[in-house]
């Protein structure tokens, strides 16, 4: 014998004014819908069928300037980006670099980048790489921190040598110092 599940079912305004059970599922005879209920809310809430679906395809572009406007004004944390940079700083062979910087606040980024000054590893000169790794470690970071109101950036090596990926296969290639520049930036 076929055993039959029926839920509970009324018209629109006799789902509308309706609360039903958290997880209880009510059918609206007027729309031909389901409706969700969570012990909470009156008339609980309606699934969309099927023909009530805009099937049409997204694009992006069809989205309108005002409204990236307005998403980038209410997700921007700082109303004015200031950097500062370091000029191409020599690949040191010490365990760690330390740079000073002339502002006075924590930033809210660090970074470091490697810039090619001879061609090795596929790159080319002033090519810029920041995706790079140091001994064990991918995409070193900076360790920055004020001290007596002036901003440090601390750089670790270790005295582990720096890879970075070929340019054309991606292996992992060891640089040679002297054929590349460090430079870190800070944004505030």
């Amino acid at each position: 014998m076929t055993r039959i599940l029926q839920i509970r079912r009324g018209t629109s305004a006799q789902n509308d004014n309706f609360t039903g059970l958290n997880g209880e599922i009510t059918m609206d005879t007027t729309n031909k819908t389901v409706r969700i209920h969570d012990g909470e809310t009156l008339g609980g809430f309606a699934l969309a069928r099927h023909d009530e679906i805009d099937t049409e395809p997204f694009d992006i572009n069809d989205v309108s300037a005002d409204f990236w406007t307005a998403l980038f004004a209410t997700y921007q944390t700082h109303s004015v980006i200031h950097s500062e940079s370091t000029g191409l700083l020599s690949v040191p062979s010490a365990n760690f670099m330390d740079i000073t910087f002339t502002c006075t606040q924590m930033p809210f980024r660090a970074e470091i980048i490697l810039v090619c000054q001879s061609p090795e590893a596929g790159y080319s000169i002033d090519d810029e790489v920041r995706a790079f790794g140091v001994g064990n470690y991918a995409n070193p970071g900076i360790n920055t921190y004020l001290s007596n109101g002036v901003l440090h950036g601390r750089f670790f090596l270790g005295g582990q040598p720096i890879w970075v990926l070929h340019k054309i296969d991606g292996t992992q290639t060891n640089i040679t110092n002297n054929k590349w520049k460090l430079k870190m930036i800070v944004y505030y």
